[in-house]
């Protein structure tokens, strides 16, 4: 049904409820790849041992090219991008399904709802502490919760878990590695949707994910995605979340976008002073030849 996408890093006791619940508590059945990064915690032999199928690198690639190299192998027309610190609920899929089979397009941009520990000021992002590290996690809590509450759907783009098709992500060259290790990767693959003509950026209520948060991205040398979006489209991510985003309904026949001032200023300082992006991409990573998938 979907190809789950799921890059993972020395992750192991979040990747197994990851992985469980989705075994656990999806309706349909679906292809899920795995990309290891060092896999050093047991990750490879746990795979292994439980029959999943995967690809792995020695060293931590970054989230582009990992989910553009899992994308690759995918045979489903639906891509699910999740991440491995992620416990989905049931009726996960069903919610997805049915979304999609209300448009008439498949240039579209699903998220799920996403319940965590943490407070959050995105409208996406529901709070609900069932523990902040999978050892603590209190998972009837969650399922008793998801069971008994629910969420509408709304317009906009959260984070992760994601769904796509993969006839677009192909067209529109998933991922771009200047964003690597991975911020703002997506915002940059939405203005990629937009410029294709996509104004459908739904978050799905029925499609609850609990999201552990904080497990990965504490343990990497952050690039500075925001500046790397206004270099590449001469516009700051507030602009396009605030005057695009936030208005796709409103512009579903138009709302072109197009560079600001402040975009291009900013461009023109941060290229005239730095060498952004491919600094940002060499610091984050102290083994290039690892960046490849064996």
């Amino acid at each position: 049904m979907f190809s789950i996408l799921i890059p993972t890093w020395n992750n192991l006791a979040c990747l197994k409820l990851c992985i469980n619940s989705l075994r656990r508590h999806s309706a349909h059945a679906h292809e899920i790849l795995i990309h290891v990064n060092e896999g050093s915690d047991g990750t490879l032999d746990w795979l292994r041992s439980e029959g999943i199928d995967f690809s792995h690198s020695s060293g931590n690639i970054g989230i582009c090219l990992a989910v553009n190299h899992l994308a690759s192998q995918a045979t489903s027309e639906w891509l699910v991008y999740m991440n491995d610190d992620m416990v989905v609920a049931p009726g996960w899929d069903t919610a997805l399904l049915e979304t999609i089979e209300r448009h008439d397009s498949d240039l579209i941009y699903l998220s799920s709802t996403l319940i965590e520990p943490y407070p959050s000021t995105s409208p996406a992002i529901q709070t609900l502490d069932c523990g902040a590290q999978p050892t603590a996690f209190d998972e009837p809590r969650f399922l008793s919760h998801c069971a008994r509450t629910n969420y509408p759907n709304h317009e906009g783009a959260a984070s992760q878990p994601s769904l796509f098709s993969r006839r677009w992500f192909h067209m529109l060259g998933g991922y771009s590695l200047e964003f690597s290790p991975g911020m703002a990767s997506d915002d940059d693959f939405l203005m990629k949707l937009w410029v294709a003509g996509c104004r459908t950026f739904e978050v799905v209520g029925g499609s609850k994910v609990y999201h552990f948060s904080r497990q990965s991205t504490g343990r990497i040398k952050n690039s500075k995605g925001g500046r790397t979006f206004a270099m590449k489209w001469g516009m700051t991510l507030d602009e396009f979340k605030r005057d695009y985003l936030a208005r796709a309904h409103a512009l579903k026949d138009g709302g072109f976008p197009h560079a600001s001032v402040k975009g291009r200023l900013r461009r023109a300082g941060y290229g005239l002073f730095n060498d952004y992006p491919l600094a940002d991409i060499e610091a984050w990573s102290a083994h290039p030849a690892a960046r490849f998938p064996r």
